[in-house]
């Protein structure tokens, strides 16, 4: 839209002659038959998103709320209506002109609405729930009112004829519905869970989507509202709406929108904006469209006993406009009811409000959570026997052999501590709707649940198998958000499962050749807010494949695991889940003790630096290079432990201690053991970085020198970053005694 803006009258299309040469009057016929075609697919896919059910199942609060929410602004956009008429809209007719302005300041975006509250984590939240449920309420009360303020503009003089239009849209619907829709339930019912919906269907759909277009067109509502009728109409379970939506969405919102965006905004000219008269009716519109919607919705919203900030969300929620707003505008523009510089100040206010209610949502209103606390947030305890619980993150197939190898490798043999798995499958948010169909089936209350049901993700459906065909409890999850924030998901379903430890995947991947490839700096950045936020210890896997490309069956496990320990509570934790790998009768376990020279410290001199990307909210306790306190008698004493477990173990415990003088010896000796399969090594241990630069600063000294091309291509590495309840200042969930709810529904999620 802003683009449009700029390339149209406003800005650089002041120059004819730029405009005769990009958009010469010849193409913008081609290019608004486009965009109109591409916008009559959009308001299907917006009808498709539109569940009439959960409209007929709107509480009375949702609905109150609804009806408030449209009709105070509608009457305070018929009271801003007389303004214009009596300045810059002159001439005008009357009825039509009040309708339109009624419904540009009353009408809810709901598409848009609901891409923010999918961002915001608030879409399945009961805020989301109201806001979704009022807005789809809406939406169909401000299509009716567009399709009477079309009816009324385009019918000249005569009111019979305004009526006969009405009937006639009334009688397109009960048709719709007897006729059509049968139709569609019969292709829907022909396509059953599993198997490739027929193309035929696909296309009898997308021709009826633009026969009942042209039917609406004329009987003279609007083309869109044929397209919105059979979007609201479509079956919405089973695979028949999903693939429909996947088929066309790629198109329409990567092609044909941007389009029609791009037409409106050469449509608008704001230079028609000049005048304090001009400047004042601006200031006037978008304070009545805000005043109204936002007003109104939290007047009624505290009358129904929603809390203060819950009510100022919605009410800030319910003021979002965005492209529904832009349709309605161009409708009127076309119609002729809307003039140049009334146009334009309704479009400037429509993508105002639009752009204040991300942030000031954000600002007001942002759910506390909270849960119970719980004992066991690291690998390392006094009672090994409890059960280990692993929230384990994968965001690509190839993640999934070596997770999977590495869970079996992991479960031990010993009855009483059993392993369990959380899957999760980290999905990034897109702006495409069946992204905003998968936040529905993947979230519960705000965060992403346990599937119960195997669903369409074939990556979740891999670990379901892997868990039935083990002893290992496995239980896959689906994450979808911004890859900004997608770290409170991570973070929040670790303390709702009561994890010990997060497995997140290092950021890049390992080509044929041995060299690394990043995925991208937004997942370096995820790592590292996991890092600062996490309830629990975190292990980063970087994956070189362990145990080739599929998995390993329990008889043919075969790993030789290194345990790198300079000291320090991380290589603790990497000392202790090397010895639960241990107990697997196929993993032999080789600890190499590294220690300095009486007098030195592993630190050989150099300043010792804390390396996170915690952006300061999170403290990071740093070695100063003496390492003679606290962490020097836990090492001490977790080593005499191990030496303990070492002598019962039968040979599968191998341990060594090495005296190193330089960083040089320490890379020697870790070189000699590059064709183990997996190394484990503490993220912060009290030792000089063993290179000198690095764009992993998450995996801490060490690790960013095992996880380089130069060391191995052969070993995959997992780096430890054990729990610290000292330095967990900022929790993303609030820990309360008193907080009864319970994460899941199975027994020994109860007895932990």
């Amino acid at each position: 839209m802003q683009g449009g803006i700029l390339l149209g009258p406003s800005a650089i299309g002041r120059s004819q002659k730029f405009l005769d040469t990009f958009f010469p009057k010849k193409s913008l016929t081609v290019l608004e038959t486009l965009a109109n075609i591409g916008l009559l697919f959009f308001l299907f896919l917006v009808g498709l998103e539109l569940d009439m059910r959960s409209i007929r199942k709107t509480g009375p609060k949702a609905l109150a709320i609804a009806g408030v929410g449209i009709t105070f602004p509608f009457a305070l956009g018929i009271g801003t209506s007389f303004a214009f008429k009596a300045t810059i809209s002159k001439g005008v007719d009357t009825i039509p002109f009040l309708v339109f302005m009624g419904v540009a300041l009353s009408i809810t975006a709901f598409p848009v609405l609901a891409r923010i509250l999918a961002e915001l984590k608030l879409l399945t939240t009961d805020v989301g729930r109201i806001a979704m449920s009022a807005a789809a309420v809406n939406d169909v009360a401000a299509w009716v009112l567009l399709a009477l303020a079309i009816s009324l503009s385009g019918s000249g003089t005569s009111p019979i004829v305004s009526l006969w239009v009405l009937l006639c849209g009334a009688g397109f619907i009960i048709f719709a519905v007897i006729a059509i829709k049968p139709l569609l339930g019969l292709m829907a019912k022909r396509s059953p869970e599993g198997e490739p919906v027929k193309e035929i269907y696909i296309c009898i759909t997308l021709t009826l989507v633009l026969a009942c277009s042209f039917i609406t067109d004329t009987i003279g509502i609007h083309a869109l509202f044929g397209a919105f009728v059979i979007g609201i109409i479509m079956p919405k379970d089973g695979p028949f709406a999903e693939v429909l939506t996947e088929k066309i969405e790629d198109l329409v919102t990567g092609l044909f929108l941007p389009l029609y965006f791009a037409a409106s905004g050469l449509k608008t000219n704001v230079a028609t904006i000049s005048g304090s008269t001009s400047w004042g009716l601006l200031v006037l519109v978008i304070f009545t469209a805000c005043f109204g919607k936002i007003v109104g919705t939290v007047v009624v919203s505290l009358l129904c006993k929603v809390p203060v900030r819950e009510a100022l969300a919605l009410g800030f929620l319910m003021n979002t406009k965005g492209l529904v707003e832009v349709i309605v505008l161009n409708i009127g523009k076309d119609r002729k009811v809307l003039n140049d510089q009334s146009f334009a100040i309704c479009v400037l206010m429509a993508l105002f409000t639009t752009f204040i209610t991300t942030p000031i949502v954000m600002a007001v209103y942002k759910p506390a959570r909270r849960g119970a606390p719980y004992k066991h947030k690291t690998v390392q305890r006094k009672d090994p026997d409890t059960e280990l619980r692993v929230l384990a993150c994968f965001h690509s197939t190839r993640n999934i052999p070596t997770l999977v190898n590495l869970i079996e490798s992991s479960r031990g043999t010993r009855k009483k501590g059993k392993l369990c798995i959380y899957a999760m499958h980290l999905m990034e948010l897109s702006e495409r709707p069946s992204a905003i169909t998968m936040v529905h089936k993947a979230r519960k209350n705000g965060l992403p649940f346990w599937n119960k049901k195997p669903n369409g993700d074939q990556m979740v459906i891999a670990f379901q198998a892997y868990g039935q065909l083990s002893s290992v409890n496995v239980r896959p999850m689906t994450a979808i958000s911004a890859l900004s924030n997608i770290h409170e998901d991570i973070c929040t379903s670790a303390h709702q499962k009561r994890a010990a430890l997060i497995l997140l995947p290092f950021p890049k991947h390992q080509r044929f050749d041995g060299t690394m490839e990043s995925l991208g700096p937004a997942f370096h950045t995820m790592n590292g807010l996991v890092l600062s936020h996490a309830p629990c210890s975190v292990g980063i896997l970087v994956d070189r494949g362990l145990g080739g490309i599929s998995q390993v069956q329990a008889s043919d496990v075969s790993y030789n695991v290194v345990v790198a320990f300079f000291g320090g509570r991380d290589d603790r934790e990497a000392l202790a889940y090397g010895m639960r790998m241990a107990e697997h009768p196929g993993v032999l376990l080789n600890v190499v003790k590294f220690s300095a020279p009486v007098g030195k410290t592993l630190a050989f001199g150099a300043k010792l630096v804390g390396v996170t990307l915690s952006k300061d909210r999170k403290v990071s306790k740093v070695a100063d290079g003496n390492y003679i306190s606290e962490d020097k008698q836990e090492d001490d004493q977790f080593w005499n432990d191990f030496l303990n477990v070492s002598a019962k173990s039968e040979g599968s415990i191998v341990y060594e201690e090495r005296l190193v003088e330089s960083k040089e010896d320490v890379i020697t000796i870790l070189v000699g053991k590059n064709k183990s399969n997996l190394i484990l090594v503490g993220r912060m241990p009290s030792i000089a970085p063993l290179v000198e630069r690095s764009d992993c600063p998450e995996l801490g000294p060490v690790g960013s020198y095992l996880a380089s091309s130069e060391f191995s291509t052969h070993a995959s590495i997992i780096v430890f970053q054990q729990y610290d309840p000292t330095t967990d200042i900022y929790p993303l969930v609030m820990e309360a005694s008193d907080f009864s709810h319970m994460s899941d529904t199975s027994m020994h999620d109860r007895e932990s």
